[in-house]
């Protein structure tokens, strides 16, 4: 079972939005990922409204595309660093690079991220409702719903690329 401290920091999204059904979204986003930067840098979208993202990784790296706030971006990439120490995933790829053995079966994190990790590794996973992490030329759709509106950013929280400019502002009209 996952700690409270895990459950929290899974759930922080709520308090802006959540998972949308695709039959409620009324429009769609194309946000585009390159090596350090989206396009666009800007989303604009109405308190109550339900949007489909449909976000390409067209750089030759990792990347990915992450709403929250600031203060849930900074935890989120210490633990996209923590992921990346532990093999989890590389600069370019989900899972260990294949030196080290190709895949979580056969490498060294046999049994996936539970074993020989203990309880922190039990807690890193990357499936929350309100990103996406995409290897280089891969395509994703998410749909959310903005419940409230809250100072909202999306980023890249792969490590160093927050850092060199890969996140852009989420922008609440009337």
């Amino acid at each position: 079972m996952l700690g409270g401290g895990a459950a929290t920091a899974d759930s922080a999204y709520r308090a802006f939005g959540d998972r949308g059904r695709p039959q409620d979204a009324r429009r769609t986003i194309t946000v585009v990922m390159r090596d350090n930067s989206f396009q666009p840098q800007t989303i604009r979208v109405r308190a109550g409204e339900t949007v489909r993202f449909v976000v390409r990784n067209e750089g030759a790296l990792l990347h990915e595309f992450n709403l929250g706030t600031r203060e849930m971006h900074r935890r989120h990439q210490r633990e996209m660093q923590t992921m990346f120490e532990h093999g989890m995933m590389t600069a370019t790829s989900i899972g260990p690079a294949p030196a080290q053995g190709g895949s979580h079966a056969g490498g060294p994190h046999a049994g996936g991220h539970q074993a020989g990790h203990g309880q922190h590794m039990a807690q890193m996973h990357h499936n929350d409702p309100d990103s996406l992490l995409l290897e280089p030329g891969q395509s994703g759709e998410l749909v959310w719903k903005f419940t409230r509106a809250v100072e909202l950013e999306f980023a890249c929280n792969i490590p160093g690329h927050y850092e060199s400019g890969m996140v852009g502002r989420v922008a609440f009209v009337r």
